[in-house]
């Protein structure tokens, strides 16, 4: 789905801020990155996109909105390596 439109939850905003990512990585990853994971939930599609803005991976989770060709930021975050596979696609089972 593209996204014509990408709101930002204030949840994401603020952790842009705490972490130190700007709006343009997060950009970068949502219209370069890979899907690694998609699920349903409260009956909206989402997703989890991984990208490496600037050699740093980033995980950006969507809520897509098809209707309105809308993306909702809802977080994002690096992945820890120790809860990921070294790619930082799968989670490493617990």
């Amino acid at each position: 789905m593209e996204c014509d439109r990408l709101l930002f939850s204030g949840h994401a905003i603020r952790r842009m801020q705490e972490r130190q990512i700007g709006f343009q990585d997060v950009l970068s990853v949502v219209q370069q990155g890979e899907t690694v994971l998609e699920w349903i939930d409260e009956g909206e599609p989402s997703r989890l996109v991984l990208g490496f803005p600037r050699g740093r991976p980033l995980h950006v989770v969507l809520a897509l909105r098809p209707a309105q060709a809308t993306c909702l930021v809802v977080t994002i975050y690096e992945p820890d390596p120790g809860e990921w596979t070294p790619d930082f696609r799968r989670k490493v089972r617990q």
